[in-house]
């Protein structure tokens, strides 16, 4: 009675390891596909990074210039508003110039009566109620009197028609007042017309 023979297990070993080993890459050329490749994958990736990128700064010029674009539109509106503002403000500039004329002469009225007698004191009163009710109609408009008696000289409201020595009052102080000066909200329509002191002694004071 034979024994069954025993499988070669050295000869099947030995063809195992003939015999190639499979790699993803052949088993996807097997199947018709072309072999991944890590490198296309991170180019592609950059691609995709930098046309975001391109993206996000378009995105934020388009961002700036809108906020310029409103900025611009908003200092378009402010100074139409101003613009505005100031025509209503000085539309009565030439009218307003033209009735102070007629308040010096009100005061040139009152300053010349002086000592009145009884049969002058209504046409007194009257120039004075005149004078009042001119002057509260004109401040009513934006239109109010410079008087800057004992003040400061101040080249920007007075007009100096003359110097005066003056050990009393400090150089360039207004010593008199020839005319007052009037403004408009706030826009000069007539300086005054002053006259100004300097230190006794000391010559033609320059800096008024």
């Amino acid at each position: 009675m034979t024994k069954p023979e025993q499988p070669n297990t050295e000869a099947q070993t030995e063809q195992d390891l003939e015999q190639p080993v499979e790699t993803q890459a052949d088993q996807e050329a097997a199947a018709g596909q072309e072999p991944s490749s890590q490198g296309d994958a991170l180019a592609r990736i950059g691609e995709l990074e930098a046309a975001l990128a391109a993206a996000q700064d378009e995105v934020q010029s388009r961002k700036d210039a809108a906020l310029r674009a409103a900025a611009e539109a908003e200092n378009v509106r402010r100074r139409a508003a101003q613009d505005v503002q100031k025509a209503r403000d000085f539309a009565l500039e030439k009218f307003a110039a033209e009735l102070l004329s007629v308040v010096d002469n009100l005061e040139r009225a009152l300053q010349s009566v002086g000592d009145s007698s009884d049969s002058q004191e209504a046409l007194v009163a009257g120039i004075e109620m005149t004078h009042k009710s001119f002057l509260s109609t004109l401040e009513k408009f934006g239109i109010a009197s410079v008087d800057p008696q004992g003040q400061p000289f101040n080249p920007e409201q007075h007009e100096a028609m003359g110097m005066q020595e003056s050990a009393e009052h400090p150089a360039n102080t207004v010593l008199a007042v020839l005319q007052k000066g009037y403004v408009l909200n706030g826009r000069l329509l007539r300086p005054a017309m002053v006259m100004v002191s300097r230190e006794p002694s000391a010559g033609v004071d320059t800096t008024a």
